[in-house]
């Protein structure tokens, strides 16, 4: 895999839409750097936030069946997905701090040549209390040849 690749990440919060029972989907395309060290890979890119000046930098960690995401920025948080596991961590915003807890259902992490693939299925919860069930897919091609999943 070549250090500059294409993300193409997708994200969806199930249940949050009373009357319909569905979610919003959220989808990027953006350039990162990739990178490997000490039995892990990593991914790095910059988000940008409506209302925010400065970009929100990410770092994703991944192995053979964990992914970690770190922010920093306007928004502070360090996400471990496990499968099987439950991990707490503290969400820092601009307004103040949320305790977010992630129940990790599923990681799935497929390496082709050209393509990564990952995705996470997982339970969140607000302040100890259940929001909804949500998926993350992450997909990572060398910028000429991007892959959908």
């Amino acid at each position: 895999m070549t250090k500059e690749v294409l993300l193409a990440m997708k994200g969806m919060q199930f249940a949050l839409n009373e009357e319909t029972g569905e979610g919003e989907p959220i989808e990027i395309i953006t350039g990162a750097t990739y990178y490997e060290k000490n039995n892990s890979k990593y991914l790095i890119y910059d988000e940008m936030v409506e209302g925010a000046n400065e970009p929100i930098s990410n770092l994703v960690k991944f192995g053979t069946d964990t992914i970690e995401v770190t922010k920093k920025g306007m928004i502070n948080v360090h996400m471990v997905f496990e499968e099987g596991k439950q991990n707490l961590t503290s969400y820092q915003t601009p307004y103040g701090t949320l305790m977010i807890g992630i129940n990790t259902h599923k990681v799935e992490i497929t390496e082709k040549e050209e393509c990564i693939h990952l995705e996470a299925l997982y339970g969140l919860d607000i302040n100890y209390e259940y929001l909804s069930d949500c998926r993350i897919s992450m997909d990572i091609s060398p910028k000429d040849k991007l892959k959908l999943s």
